[in-house]
């Protein structure tokens, strides 16, 4: 896909002054103001939150405008709470500078596939159209999520030239691209779970999900979102899969998989990744032993060795690594992604602040 990867900052604020709310009131602490529950579009259905964030914001004075990293946590699309986990990710990067932004977006129960991109790309134009207020850098905006959080990130990530997944949420006229993508355990091709599950995985999963086929059955998290059971319906479930949308203008993206996972299988990112590395797309895969589906496999306190892979546009080896990653292996990866943006003149499309 083309990826628009420049937007006029005056632009930018003149849509901001049109649909902007007022800033949340912020509490502040070590040196963080924290606005709470700001909605990003109307809330649907009424009184639900999975059109909210949270935005924590550096209080020291800073010349230069702030980098972005929009964060969204996992749960089975069941729940729609997923900036919560932002608070868990935020004293990382407001360290270094930037401005995290956690995002709910509506559960499976609330809504069906694509409600979901359509509102994580939402959050993404409102925070474009609110730059000037936040004094955020619209060109320096990754996303990163894990589970079915993750697969909103990746979902964000490849489809920035992709109307039908654009929607009508919110605000409009602004592009959702990002320019980095975190993807921390996602499913991909619902499709393959199945036959990918570990020995005795789905017994666990089926206990674990109340449902008795695994994630063919209609009552798993991937037939929910889409609103049928998956095999029935393999149109709509090629439709919710990143992998359909990859292509080479895609920003880099990392991905985060454990061995271990007997929710999500660690082939599904296998999958994702060996697509990136098809279609030239700068990815990077860590692979990590012994490990399942649990943030645990970010924690920077455990030794165990990770498998390593990185692609830009030729297959490169697997590298065995003596630890796993880590937020601080996160925060390098977005840096260095964007490095690669500012090197590539932006598209006209770019310069207008728009995207087809």
């Amino acid at each position: 896909m083309r990826r628009t990867l420049g937007l006029v900052v005056a632009a930018a604020a003149l849509l901001a002054s049109a649909v902007a709310q007022p800033p949340a009131a912020a509490a502040s602490t070590d040196g963080v103001a924290v606005h709470k529950d700001i909605a990003y579009a109307p809330a649907q259905p009424e009184g639900s939150r999975g059109h909210l964030l949270d935005l924590y914001v550096p209080t020291q004075a800073h010349r230069a405008l702030r980098p972005v990293l929009i964060v969204t946590g996992g749960s089975a699309w069941r729940r729609d709470d997923g900036k919560e986990w932002a608070a868990q990710i935020a004293p990382r990067f407001t360290a270094a500078g930037y401005v995290v932004a956690g995002v709910s977006v509506r559960s499976s129960e609330q809504a069906v596939f694509p409600a979901q991109v359509h509102d994580a790309k939402a959050a993404v134009r409102w925070l474009r159209a609110n730059a000037a207020t936040y004094r955020l850098d619209p060109n320096r905006f990754a996303m990163m999520g894990d589970s079915s959080g993750a697969w909103a990130s990746a979902m964000v990530a490849v489809t920035g030239d992709v109307p039908a997944l654009e929607g009508a949420v919110g605000v409009t006229g602004v592009s959702s691209a990002v320019q980095a993508a975190v993807d921390v355990y996602s499913p991909t091709d619902f499709l393959t779970m199945n036959a990918q599950m570990l020995p005795g995985a789905c017994q666990t999963f089926n206990a674990q999900m109340g449902v008795t086929d695994c994630h063919d059955d209609p009552g798993s998290p991937e037939s929910q979102l889409i609103g049928c059971a998956i095999q029935t319906c393999p149109a709509r479930a090629r439709a919710a899969n990143p992998i359909t949308y990859v292509s080479r203008g895609d920003p880099p993206i990392l991905i985060v998989h454990g061995q271990a996972d007997t929710l999500v299988p660690h082939g599904q990112s296998w999958l994702l990744y060996r697509a990136l590395e098809r279609a030239c797309v700068t990815a990077t895969f860590y692979s990590v032993p012994g490990v399942g589906h649990s943030t645990a496999i970010l924690r920077p306190d455990v030794t165990k060795p990770a498998a390593h892979a990185t692609s830009r546009c030729r297959p490169q080896p697997v590298k065995r690594l003596e630890r796993r990653p880590t937020l601080d292996t996160i925060g390098a990866f977005i840096e260095r992604a964007w490095h690669r943006t500012r090197c590539r003149p932006p598209s006209p499309s770019a310069a207008a602040g728009t995207e087809n």
